[in-house]
């Protein structure tokens, strides 16, 4: 842009600053107000950045405002304001127009913009202008928090941002094409950063224990500034002699020559003795033209080898959305002082900072305090700086932060969650294949760490190695990753890098595997199934019977006495399956008192009085108040009287299921599918694991790496070549690997003058070729097979021969019977016969007139399209529920305004309305006509009242047992936004003023206990006096839930029968959907817990061998023995105390949930936070005490189940704190 053609406004603002004369600036008088102005205009720019462009070309960075900086730095608000500009002047391109334009125009202003942002970077290659920020960032930090301003706040973070933002700026390749070794713009930035002290001032920040709110600012840095560094080049730096130094330049200058002198060679043989003046003309026998003939060659013999038929052809260009992937960054060496100062760095950073700002990051990165994205630096300063480490003398108490089953975990997690964005969002996915490939690298230096940590002199750090591994190999996640990222690899959104650093951690985790299950004898994994299952169309609604007669209920009676009088002498026994009462249920209890008595008058109707009277006997001790299943000293005879009347009461029967209309737009699924996830636990076979890299999708990207095996690493060539090897040669596999593509490249490989520095390529190469061309003699369509990619399956075909499979193996086969002949005359029959009939649905007529084997409907439509006899399936669209009653008629509007108006004081207003309506109609349609007629403002106003506890009377004089209301209509989906303030009025009462009686559930604990849940019965005792110990101790009373964290005491909790022995103890059950788990109320004192305890205690006793007390949490299948884990590093770090919690009895050994809560390694303190022991000379200090913010951190580790509930509970006790 033109400098006179800048804005006149904006022109006499920038004159207005001042000038520079010589080194000397001097301002003006308006000097701040004009960058006031500066900002202001910038706030206000359009979509092409013009104010920044124009400032750019004015160069007033460089001319006005680093001048002012350097000489004015005393004057605190206009260096304020010039801090300010600057960064707003230096944030990067991408953030000034959202992402890279697409259309020219934008482009081009896209392109100006960054070119004076490379020229603002030139220009802060400055040491003077490092040191005055230097020096102004040192003045504010040695401030003490409680005279800092909101200013200087602002002011150092601004000052962060300058140096960010700095860094950021891209180099511009056109300028910068010097040779490796050479000072770059960034190599000078670099260099004046350091000679600043601003490195040092990183390195406080990263390590001050009042300055961690700048940890995410102090990583970008730092990230930016090994923006182009290797980890590996710079810990190999001064380690030996200049020569050893640049031995892999030597290696492939050596290669090169090879390669030249091989050519060389090749054409002094091609050469003849004598020239010949004419080049002469052959015929190439063999090799076809374009006809029948054979090609006519003329030109010399020497050039032979290079002819091809695709000589003179024009070059088919590739279309861009199919071109690879470019590469992100290309690697360079800088200058040799300034990686002598980033090792130095490195160093320093790794002693003192690293693992308490990653621990800060990752605690904000968790919380989701940071920004967007940031946690892609975290990524990267894992990789690197482990990296870094391993090359640079491991110490693993360097790096004891990120080596941890929790950080496999999160890197994890952060690699699936950018494979499955860069699946759905396309056209951002090369932005997710550059974060994916920073999870990658980070998890590959994991794996080299935990190897590195095998190879440890120290026994701890090899057993720290062990657990990690017996953690990470036993989760179906960790071993699922790769294949699923080989399966997903696209080579124009992925680039090449990544798929080298995918074939190397590929590689590395296959070696780690295999030898880890040499050592074993056998090795139990975690293994997950969906299993998909079909719904059954709902059957129709059965017709209620009749009631009996009088009579024939006397005759049943006199049938029912002799039983009953052999039960009450104890001669038959009672069973004991037969309960009441659904703790879980949605069910009100007074709604369930009413269903015990239905289920009692229904076995004694059904013959069935052993199940009637335990019934009874059950019911009167869950429900003792008004004495409707009789009083606690009932005898025989009243037992006998008590249920003779409930025989004969006239009780109200269970309204039959009544099939809701659906909603208008939703279609009517005849087979639904449900998937479930049944995880367990299976022997591990490594050839069976690596049998799943036996498909076309990593071959296929194998090949791809192998194309430029010329530029690939030797490490990288031997990765890929061990991959292949393993699936030719162990899984005996040799033909997955007879492709053309592969083929092309094994002769280009073989012919190459250099192929004696790829010596194990050319060993696989000769060993395949020499594999097919065995199998070409017996089998002649190997040849065809080439141009195919093969499945296990296929290759079985073609050494064993085609047609060797059996039936039902192969990819082919299906679960759907094939129609025979005489199926398809019969359906051809039921076709013609059933067209013609209207009002009906011909596939239904169909189906239900078509013998055995059963076939769906999408199977009969399939047929009907494939035998002609319609021409799409859309000629049988599938009939929708809820269609045929459209409109209201005004005799309809009446019905429904009369039922109102009948119905509107009742509980249950809507439910009364659909039961009596003339035309079924949905509970949604009925809704919205009445908020159509106004007969009601809301919707709240037809939810269904609740009722009050404690309204059952007492049963009548006449001997009928009085029932509470009942209503057989199913609340609608609406209810579940009933009103919660009476749920928690009707639970107050019990909280604060209800307290249990003397000895109150001695009986049903005495059943309990012999029904053989005497573990849950001594792990309720132990928390109810634990919980009064912790009451008299404290002073203070708070709801404690009860969290059965074991099999047993979690099953105990889903038992109907022991829900009913809490609440005869007067424990809360969980009030709303909040809340997860039972309470022990506050009202409750010590006392009485002991009592209710002592009561509970009287009739059972420990089992033999039963633990009095907490036990170690189980272990994962291949952990070593407790005795042998060492201690976490780090163990000395404060925790805050705990709160009280029930500790319940372990779960039963051998179990399968005790072996998936050890698979997440859960409460091992020497997994957390790291797996790693302290260092040789340190003592092994026992784990300290685990606080709830360090369970918030393994929260990610924990099992499902537990974890919800750990989350739920956590939540709860913040509410009702």
């Amino acid at each position: 842009m033109d400098w006179y053609m800048m804005n006149c406004e904006l022109l006499a603002t920038c004159s207005a600053l001042g000038y520079l004369e010589g080194e000397v600036y001097h301002r003006e008088p308006d000097c701040l107000e004009s960058v006031k102005d500066l900002i202001r205009y910038l706030r206000h720019e359009d979509e092409t950045r013009d104010i920044r462009q124009q400032l750019g070309a004015a160069q007033i960075l460089q001319n006005d405002l680093l001048p002012i900086l350097v000489q004015y730095p005393q004057d605190k608000v206009l260096f304020d304001a010039v801090i300010r500009l600057m960064v707003n002047l230096t944030q990067p391109a991408l953030l000034c127009f959202g992402k890279v334009p697409s259309d020219a125009t934008s482009r081009h202003h896209f392109l100006q913009v960054l070119s004076y942002l490379q020229a603002y970077k030139e220009a802060f290659a400055s040491e003077k202008v490092f040191g005055v920020l230097s020096e102004k960032l040192y003045d504010l930090l040695q401030l003490d928090w409680e005279q800092r301003q909101d200013e200087d706040m602002l002011l150092i973070e601004r000052i962060l941002l300058l140096v960010r933002n700095v860094l950021h700026i891209p180099p511009d390749p056109t300028e910068e094409q010097g040779v490796d070794g050479d000072a770059s713009v960034h190599d000078r930035v670099l260099w004046a950063l350091h000679m600043s002290g601003m490195d040092d001032l990183l390195k406080f920040l990263a390590s001050a224990q009042v300055e961690q709110q700048w940890a995410l600012h102090v990583l970008e840095i730092i990230s930016l500034m090994f923006r182009d560094q290797s980890a590996e080049e710079l810990a190999a730096l001064g380690q030996g002699q200049a020569a050893a130094e640049h031995g892999e330049d030597i290696q492939e200058l050596e290669t090169l020559r090879q390669r030249e002198l091989a050519e060389k060679r090749a054409r002094a043989l091609q050469r003849p003795s004598r020239h010949s003046r004419f080049g002469g003309s052959y015929v190439l026998q063999g090799l076809k033209a374009i006809g029948d003939r054979d090609v006519i060659f003329h030109k010399g013999l020497h050039n032979l080898k290079s002819y091809s038929h695709d000589m003179g052809k024009e070059t088919r260009r590739v279309p861009r959305r199919r071109q690879a992937a470019p590469e992100t960054e290309t690697p360079r060496r800088s200058a040799r002082n300034v990686r002598l100062f980033l090792r130095c760095f490195c160093q320093d950073f790794l002693e003192s900072c690293y693992n308490r700002l990653m621990l800060l990051v990752k605690d904000q990165l968790v919380r989701e305090k940071a920004q967007q994205h940031d946690e892609t630096y975290y990524l990267w300063a894992t990789a690197f700086f482990m990296a870094f480490n391993r090359r640079r003398g491991f110490r693993p108490e360097l790096v004891s932060e990120t080596v941890s089953v929790r950080a496999f975990h999160f890197i994890e997690q952060n690699l699936t969650t950018y494979y499955e964005m860069a699946l759905m969002d396309k056209k951002e996915a090369a932005t997710w294949a550059r974060r994916m490939h920073l999870a990658l690298k980070a998890y590959q230096e994991l794996l080299r760490t935990v190897q590195e940590m095998d190879r440890s002199p120290e026994q701890a750090v090899r057993d720290s190695s062990q657990v990690i591994k017996s953690n990470i190999f036993y989760l179906m996640e960790y071993r699922e990753l790769f294949l699923t990222l080989f399966r997903k690899f696209d080579e124009t959104k992925q680039p090449r890098s990544f798929l080298r650093d995918l074939v190397e951690t590929a590689h590395l985790f296959l070696r780690m595997l295999e030898r880890f299950c040499q050592g074993r004898s056998s090795l139990v994994v975690q293994s997950k199934r969906v299993r998909k299952k079909k719904k059954k169309p709902r059957a129709p609604a059965a017709i209620a019977p009749q009631p009996p007669s009088t009579a024939e209920l006397e005759e049943l009676w006199a049938g029912l006495v002799p039983q009953l009088q052999a039960c009450l002498q104890g001669e038959v026994p009672l069973p004991e399956d037969v309960v009441p009462f659904d703790a879980a249920s949605e069910t009100p209890v007074e709604e369930q008192r009413t269903e015990a008595l239905l289920q009692i008058q229904g076995c004694l109707r059904g013959a069935r009085a052993p199940q009637a009277l335990r019934l009874l006997r059950s019911a009167r001790d869950i429900w003792p108040e008004g004495d409707v299943f009789g009083t606690p000293d009932t005898g025989p005879p009243e037992e006998m009287q008590l249920l003779r009347e409930i025989l004969f009461a006239p009780l109200p029967g269970h309204a039959p299921p009544k099939t809701e209309e659906l909603e208008e737009d939703e279609e009517e699924e005849e087979e639904e599918e449900e998937e479930t996830v049944q995880v367990s636990e299976k022997e591990f076979n490594f050839l069976d694991y690596l049998k799943r890299f036996a498909c076309a999708p990593v071959v296929r990207a194998l090949v791809v790496l192998l194309r430029g095996y010329a530029r690939n690493s030797p490490h990288t060539n031997h990765c890929a070549a061990r991959l292949l090897h393993r699936l030719a040669r162990d899984l005996h596999m040799e033909a997955l690997l007879f492709q053309l593509s592969l083929f092309t490249l094994f002769h280009r490989l073989l012919n190459d003058p250099a192929a004696g520095a790829y010596q194990e390529l050319v060993a696989l190469a000769k060993f395949i070729l020499g594999k097919f061309f065995a199998l070409a003699a017996t089998n002649k369509k190997a040849f065809v097979e080439l141009l195919f990619w093969k499945s296990p399956l296929a290759i079985r075909e073609m050494t064993e021969g085609y047609g060797s499979l059996q039936d039902g193996e192969g990819a082919g086969r299906s679960r759907v019977p094939p129609w025979t002949p005489q199926q398809e005359q019969e359906l051809r029959e039921l076709y013609w016969k059933y067209k013609e009939v209207e009002g009906e649905d011909i596939i239904a007529t169909i189906l239900a007139h078509l013998p055995a084997p059963g076939r769906t409907r999408r199977q009969v439509v399939k047929q009907l399209v494939r035998l002609g006899l319609a021409s799409s399936a859309k000629d049988f669209p599938r009939e929708r529920k809820g269609t045929r009653i459209v409109l209201w008629t005004p005799e309809q509007e009446e019905e429904l305004t009369r039922l109102f108006e009948e119905f509107q004081g009742s509980e249950d207003v809507l439910g009364n309305i659909m039961r009596h309506l003339t035309a079924r109609r949905s509970r949604a349609r009925v809704v919205e006509k009445l908020l159509g007629l106004g007969l009601v403002s809301e919707r709240k106003e037809l939810y269904k009242k609740r009722r009050r506890k404690g309204h059952v009377p007492v049963p009548g004089a006449a001997g009928t047992p009085a029932l509470p209301a009942q209503d057989s209509s199913a609340e609608d989906s609406d209810g579940e936004e009933e009103d919660e303030d009476g749920d928690e009025a009707e639970e107050g009462p019990m909280d604060e003023h209800w307290t249990p009686e003397e000895g109150a559930g001695q009986g049903l604990a005495h059943r309990l206990h012999q029904e053989g849940l005497a573990g849950p019965l001594q792990w309720l005792e132990n928390c109810l006096r634990r919980t009064a110990e912790d009451r008299q101790v404290d002073g203070v009373s708070h709801p404690v839930p009860l969290v059965p964290l074991s099999e047993e005491n979690e099953d105990a909790m889903e038992d109907r029968r022991f829900w009913a022995l809490l609440r005869q103890l007067g424990l809360r059950p969980p009030s709303n959907e909040q809340e997860s788990f039972w309470r022990i109320p506050a009202a409750i004192t010590p006392q009485q817990l002991r009592r209710m305890a002592t009561s509970i205690a009287h009739h059972h006793h420990s089992p033999p061998g039963s633990p009095q007390g907490p036990l170690e949490p189980p272990r994962c299948p291949q952990d070593p023995a407790p005795e042998q884990l060492p201690a976490r590093l780090g163990s000395g770090s404060d925790s805050e105390s705990e709160e009280p919690v029930p500790v319940p009895n372990p779960a039963r050994p051998g179990t399968k949930r005790q072996r998936e809560f050890d698979s997440e390694d859960e409460d091992d303190g020497s997994l957390a936070p790291s797996s790693l022991p302290p260092p040789s000379g340190m003592e092994l200090a026992p784990a300290a005490p685990r606080s709830w913010e360090d369970e918030d951190k393994d929260e990610d580790l924990q099992p499902r189940g537990r974890r919800k509930r750990v989350r739920r509970l956590e939540e709860e006790e913040e509410e009702e704190g």
